[in-house]
């Protein structure tokens, strides 16, 4: 029996289905999040009064939920006189909240605005029984994901106690190739997007992460052929990945789902037409009508 629980990618909060590690990753790309620092931000006086204030809620993430002003400050690259006196103005509109020892969380409000992302809880809510068949039918690792920028953002997580450990938590990112959903949405992006990724810096995990511009985009046309990625590991080598397309009323692919094995007794004939089933379910019930 699964807990319940889930984030929304692209924003709101919530818990995960079950207990499990997680660790961050530094990768060659600034833009990933499961990390612990921060990248340089301009002097204070260089940026605007949106910049600033939005710089303060970009100092919190997965590592930092709960900072001091001092670290708001630091993190966010203000003074400790402007950090102070945004994090109030965000506090009394309930962005931030402060407990009684004075150290700042996000608040609930933010949930509440993220939980209109068409692309969050709504896709996670339509998605959800899909994901709980895909689970029930194979007992293990089930994810949604979708695309931001250059990473694939996790926005739900079915995992079973038995299952294979995996370095994922909802709202976590990563690369988008260096996993099966992130393939999968990858391969179904614009080609001039493909080409400027492939040309990219491509970080390596393990020593089978795809890092070949060549073999990546060899990989991302098969992927397009058989409607699923198959990704085996990438980021840990005891794990493999399939994943397929869900899309969008007009056919565009919007998200991705998959389901996460150990890899040394992977069954992928048996996981390919689970997978694509559930990703058809999730598809309908957003509004395809596949052509007949």
């Amino acid at each position: 029996m699964t807990n319940t629980g889930s984030v929304t990618s692209t924003g709101s909060v919530t818990t995960t289905r079950s207990a499990s590690t997680t660790r961050s990753a530094t990768t060659d790309r600034s833009t990933t999040t499961d990390r612990s620092t921060t990248t340089a931000r301009p002097a204070p006086a260089t940026r605007s009064a949106p910049d600033r204030l939005l710089a303060v809620l970009a100092a919190f993430d997965h590592a930092h939920t709960a900072l001091s002003l001092s670290d708001i400050s630091r993190r966010a690259g203000l003074t400790l006189t402007t950090a102070h006196r945004l994090a109030g103005a965000l506090t009394e509109w309930g962005a931030l909240e402060r407990d009684a020892s004075g150290v700042y969380h996000v608040g609930l409000r933010l949930w509440e605005i993220a939980a209109l992302a068409p692309r969050g809880l709504a896709l996670r809510q339509l998605a959800l029984p899909y994901l709980e068949d895909l689970y029930e039918s194979t007992h293990e690792n089930v994810q949604l994901a979708v695309r931001d920028g250059t990473e694939v953002v996790y926005t739900e997580w079915i995992s079973g106690r038995s299952a294979v450990g995996v370095h994922i938590r909802v709202g976590a990112r990563w690369p988008l190739h260096a996993t099966g959903v992130g393939l999968t949405l990858l391969a179904h992006g614009a080609p001039d997007f493909q080409e400027a990724y492939c040309a990219g810096p491509l970080a390596s995990f393990t020593p089978y992460t795809i890092t070949d511009p060549v073999r990546l985009r060899r990989v991302l046309a098969e992927v397009r052929r058989t409607g699923v990625a198959v990704s085996s590991r990438q980021i840990t080598d005891d794990a493999l990945s399939v994943a397929a397309p869900v899309r969008g009323p007009g056919g565009a692919v919007v998200a991705a789902v998959s389901v996460v094995v150990p890899q040394v007794d992977a069954q992928i004939p048996a996981l390919v037409p689970a997978v694509r089933l559930a990703a058809r379910g999730i598809s309908r019930a957003l509004g395809w009508l596949p052509d007949r």
